[in-house]
C-alpha cells in the first residue's frame, strides 16, 4: 500500500454531507479542491460502493490506517500520513457535531450525507488514543433495515413459529447474541411485519439507528431518558408493542416483565451466548423464575456467517479437523454440496460475498415454562426445549455448511463456544440429511 489514500470518489453519483442545524438543514461547506474534502468524500463513496457497515480510522505512529469492515471482517483501504490525518479528522468531527477542539475526552455524534439520491446517516465515535484520536464510523443505511424476515435465512420452520410468535398479543419475545449478531436488524423486520395502523408501536434505543416510515414513535435513550425512564412513561400512552434496544439491567427488565404480563407485547435483546443462556441471564438480573415463565414467548439466538461467493464458489472437500469440529456424519459427507469461494473481484478476493445468519429458537410452550418454572436444572429445560425439536445455532450452520451456503471456517468462527462445548444435557441433534 501506498503512504497516502488512493480511493477516488465516484462522481457520477453526487455525494455531499449533511449539516442540521436549529431545525435547518444545509450541505456542509468546504473548498472545493480542498484535499481534506476530497479524502472525506472519497472515504465515504468507497466504503458505500464496497458496502462496508463501518469505518475505522486508526491512528499509528506515522500515519492513519483506513479500514472497512465488510462482510462482518476488517480490510485494509489505505493510509493517510500524519499532516494528512488531522485535516480528515477535523472535517469529519466537524460533520458529526463534535468539538474539534476537544482531543482528550470521548466524543460522540452523527453524520447525515447523501449518496446517489439516498439519504444516509453514520454514527460517528471519537476516542483518544497513544498517537492520536481513533475514530470509528457506522454506516446507516435505511435500505439495508428493510430486509424482510424470509430473508434473514431462518429454516422454514423456524420462520413458521417465529412469525406465530410476533403476531402473539402479549408476552416477552427476547433476541439474543453479541454485539454485530443482526439482534436490530431481525427485530426491525419483525416490527415491519406487524400492522402499525391499528397497533399503538413504540421503541427505546440507544441509539436509533435507523427510522421507521410511520406510524411507530422512536426514543433516543439520553443520560436523562434512560431506558427505564422512558419505559415507564410509554406505559402511560396505551401501547400495544413496545420495542426495547436492550434490557440492560435489573431495572429494566422488570418493567418489560410487568408490561408483558399486563397485556402488552415486548420485543427485546440481551447479550447472552445462546438461547439456553438467556434464563440464567434473567435470573442473574433478579427476574423471578414464575415470572420468567408466564412472560417468555419466545427466545431467538443468532450469528452472522458470511455467504460464499457466487461467482467464484467451487466444490470443496472439508478437512479432519473441520469434520471433527462440526461433528459431521456420514450422511453429510456422501450428500452435502461442500462450497468454497476462490477469490474473484465481485467478492474483493475473499471468497464471500453478502452474509445469512445461523439461529436457533425456543418458544415458550407449556412443557418448558413448566420447566423453567420447577426445576433450577439447566438439563431439564433443555431436555423440555429439544422436545418442541430445538436445534442450536451450530446445528443450523452444519445445514447451511453442507447446503453450499457458507463454509466450515465461517461457522466454527461464529459459534465457536458450541463447537468446543458439548450442548448441556444431551447430545447433539444434528440431522443426517443434506
Amino acid at each position: 500500500m501506498s503512504s497516502s489514500y488512493t480511493g477516488t470518489p465516484s462522481f457520477g453519483k453526487r455525494f455531499r454531507l449533511i449539516l442540521r442545524e436549529s431545525g435547518t438543514v444545509r450541505e456542509m461547506g468546504g473548498e472545493e479542491m480542498s484535499l481534506a474534502v476530497g479524502i472525506v468524500d472519497s472515504i465515504f463513496t468507497n466504503a458505500l460502493d464496497t458496502d462496508a457497515s463501518d469505518i475505522h480510522l486508526q491512528p499509528e505512529r506515522n500515519q492513519l490506517r483506513i479500514r472497512f469492515r465488510q462482510d462482518g471482517i476488517l480490510q485494509d483501504a489505505g493510509q493517510l500520513p500524519p499532516e494528512q490525518a488531522q485535516n480528515v479528522l477535523t472535517r469529519l468531527k466537524l460533520a458529526a457535531g463534535m468539538r474539534i477542539d476537544e482531543m482528550r475526552e470521548p466524543q460522540d455524534g452523527r453524520i447525515d450525507m447523501e449518496y446517489g439520491g439516498r439519504r444516509l446517516s453514520a454514527r460517528a465515535s471519537c476516542v483518544p488514543a497513544l498517537n492520536g484520536e481513533k475514530m470509528v464510523l457506522r454506516l446507516l443505511d435505511p435500505v439495508a433495515m428493510k430486509v424482510e424476515l424470509p430473508k434473514l435465512g431462518m429454516p422454514e420452520d423456524m420462520l413458521k413459529n417465529w412469525m406465530r410468535a410476533i403476531q402473539m398479543p402479549y408476552g416477552m419475545i427476547i433476541v439474543t447474541g453479541p454485539t454485530g449478531s443482526g439482534k436490530t436488524s431481525t427485530l426491525y423486520a419483525s416490527i415491519n411485519q406487524l400492522d402499525s395502523k391499528t397497533r399503538n408501536i413504540v421503541t427505546v434505543e440507544d441509539p436509533v439507528e435507523y427510522e421507521f416510515e410511520k406510524n411507530i414513535a422512536q426514543v433516543q435513550v439520553t443520560e436523562r431518558l434512560t431506558f427505564p425512564k422512558v419505559m415507564r412513561s410509554f406505559l402511560r400512552q396505551d401501547p400495544d408493542v413496545m420495542m426495547v434496544g436492550e434490557m440492560r439491567d435489573a431495572e429494566s427488565l422488570n418493567i418489560g416483565i410487568q408490561a408483558a404480563l399486563t397485556g402488552h407485547l415486548v420485543l427485546t435483546t440481551l447479550h447472552t451466548n445462546n438461547a439456553v443462556e438467556t434464563i440464567s441471564r434473567m435470573l442473574d438480573m433478579k427476574a423471578e423464575r414464575f415470572l420468567i415463565a408466564s412472560t417468555v414467548v419466545a427466545i431467538l439466538g443468532q450469528r452472522l456467517v458470511r455467504l460464499v461467493c457466487g461467482r467464484c464458489r467451487q466444490p470443496y472437500k472439508p478437512t479432519e479437523d473441520e469434520i471433527a469440529m462440526l461433528r459431521l456424519k456420514e450422511g453429510h459427507l456422501a450428500g452435502g454440496k461442500f462450497m468454497k469461494g476462490v477469490g474473484c473481484d465481485a467478492c474483493r478476493g475473499t471468497g464471500y460475498k453478502g452474509r445469512t445468519g445461523v439461529f436457533e429458537l425456543i418458544m415458550g410452550t407449556h412443557a418448558f415454562r413448566q420447566a423453567v418454572a420447577d426445576t433450577t436444572s439447566m438439563d431439564s429445560i433443555v431436555r423440555a426445549a429439544r422436545e418442541q425439536g430445538y436445534r442450536t445455532m451450530l446445528e443450523d450452520g452444519v445445514m447451511k455448511v453442507v447446503n453450499g451456503w457458507t463454509t466450515p471456517d465461517e461457522v466454527i468462527r461464529a459459534v465457536y463456544t458450541q463447537v468446543v462445548d458439548k450442548p448441556v444435557g444431551v447430545e447433539p441433534m444434528v440431522s443426517t440429511e443434506a
